[in-house]
């Protein structure tokens, strides 16, 4: 039990590093298939949501459950999961809400400095350690100053691009992906 609950927590804790390296490696400083992809969140920051990378994962979790039953592997890797879910959760809450605690305000006030004035820092968005690790947190009055100005920032209105799951798990949409 008591080590079932410690690959879980390290499962958690590794989506945090996974979380920085997508971010910050994949989709903003080198060349791959995830910035343009990222580019597009950039530009209207209702695309937040990853719903196509959950089919996957979900299949992934699925085989390895079946297969090799609650293993201390299936647990971290169900740990990731909750990290990225918690992740989803996380950056919706910063788009869509206003902050109820002082732990979410100071994440969003971070993530909405890194969309308007430091593309290049502040990759993590559901914990700033990475950054702190890797020299990306900004620091400084100027940071302090910046996340003042973003408190005030009024959550976005109108619909995420959630609403297109039901279209996204139709088959025909994944058609395309076979199409020369």
């Amino acid at each position: 039990m008591v080590n079932d609950l410690a690959s879980f927590v390290a499962g958690v804790f590794a989506w945090t590093f996974l979380e920085y390296l997508i971010h910050g490696w994949l989709s903003h400083t080198f060349r791959t298939f995830a910035m343009p992809l990222h580019a597009v969140h950039h530009r209207d920051a209702h695309a937040v949501f990853t719903v196509r990378a959950w089919i996957p994962l979900a299949l992934v979790w699925t085989i390895l459950a079946l297969w090799f039953r609650w293993t201390p592997g299936v647990i971290l890797f169900s740990g990731v999961l909750a990290g990225f879910a918690g992740y989803e959760a996380v950056h919706y809450r910063i788009h869509f809400r206003r902050p109820s605690g002082s732990v979410e305000n100071y994440l969003r006030s971070r993530h909405l400095v890194h969309h308007e004035y430091y593309a290049n820092r502040c990759f993590g968005v559901t914990s700033a350690l990475w950054d702190l690790a890797f020299g990306t947190e900004p620091m400084g009055t100027a940071m302090t100053a910046l996340c003042e100005l973003m408190r005030s920032r009024a959550p976005l209105t109108g619909r995420t691009n959630l609403y297109k799951l039901k279209n996204w798990l139709h088959p025909k949409s994944w058609l395309g992906i076979f199409r020369c």
